[in-house]
């Protein structure tokens, strides 16, 4: 049987250009498992597995008893035919709906030089990214690390329903530390959908800081948060910052006040969980 080895034939097309992959691209196409994807991923990637978990599972088993070469021929034979052609259409539109886009597995290995080598034979050529997710991830932590160095920070605080938050998204120089951790900050905060892990909030405050970098910031407006926000940690170096630098407290009449909790945390929010749990009944039921 044609080893899938053989079949990435095509001279691979890769880059390490990192900050230009995240800052620069409208997509990126995640070739790992489900499983991976939900770990761990990026603002702009959309997941569309060369294996699935179930696959991923089996081809993992064959490595272990038989070797690398039997788990690609194995892999070869679990992606192929129907499967496989279904698998490149999926992967041909995300291109033709993306600009600039760049492909990854988890360390820029043979499911991404695979994919690749599929998408040329459909006439697609995409670079994928050298070292995969792992590199990708290493950048961001490292930029993390010390983007707290290139930076002066001045934080917004007031009492809840001042629109703290709104402010900072109108601000040139704002990072959005609850839109990035999907939740408002506070004992109601949650939203219809899942807050997001500690990593996908990690990745998008590295990035947001690395963007306000390249532009040339000096000085960044947080929102005055506590170390939590939700279920995820800020940074100990930003937060370190953020409790030693100037704060800016807003005011709001308590009229207008009420009218934006109202607003927020009962309007919005029943509408919001009833597009997800259908009903009102089931939407309240979720806090029950």
């Amino acid at each position: 049987m044609k080893s899938i080895v053989a079949s990435v034939k095509m001279q691979s097309i890769e880059s390490n250009d990192y900050e230009n992959i995240l800052l620069n691209t409208s997509g990126l196409l995640d070739v790992r498992a489900p499983v991976e994807f939900h770990q761990g991923a990026f603002p702009s990637a959309a997941n569309f597995p060369l294996l699935n978990d179930d696959e991923r599972h089996q081809v993992g088993i064959c490595y272990k008893n038989k070797g690398q070469q039997q788990a690609i021929e194995y892999g070869h034979q679990l992606v192929k035919g129907e499967v496989k052609r279904q698998r490149v259409k999926q992967w041909v539109n995300y291109t033709k709906q993306h600009d600039n886009v760049y492909l990854y597995c988890f360390r820029g290995g043979l499911r991404s030089k695979i994919t690749q080598q599929w998408l040329h034979d459909a006439g697609v050529n995409i670079p994928r990214v050298q070292g995969g997710y792992k590199a990708l991830r290493h950048y961001l932590i490292n930029q993390l690390a010390c983007s707290h160095q290139h930076f002066n920070f001045i934080l917004l605080g007031g009492l809840t329903g001042c629109r703290k938050t709104q402010l900072i998204k109108n601000l040139a120089h704002g990072i959005d530390l609850e839109g990035a951790a999907h939740h408002r900050g506070s004992s109601f905060g949650a939203h219809s959908t899942a807050q997001s892990s500690q990593i996908n909030f990690e990745n998008q405050v590295a990035i947001d800081f690395l963007r306000a970098q390249k532009n040339g910031t000096e000085t960044i407006a947080l929102e005055d948060e506590s170390r939590f926000i939700g279920s995820v940690d800020i940074p100990k170096n930003i937060f370190t910052k953020m409790r030693c630098s100037p704060l800016v407290v807003v005011e709001s009449k308590f009229e207008t006040r009420l009218q934006q909790l109202l607003k927020e945390y009962v309007i919005d929010m029943e509408q919001e969980f009833i597009a997800v749990h259908s009903n009102s009944d089931d939407a309240f039921d979720y806090f029950s």
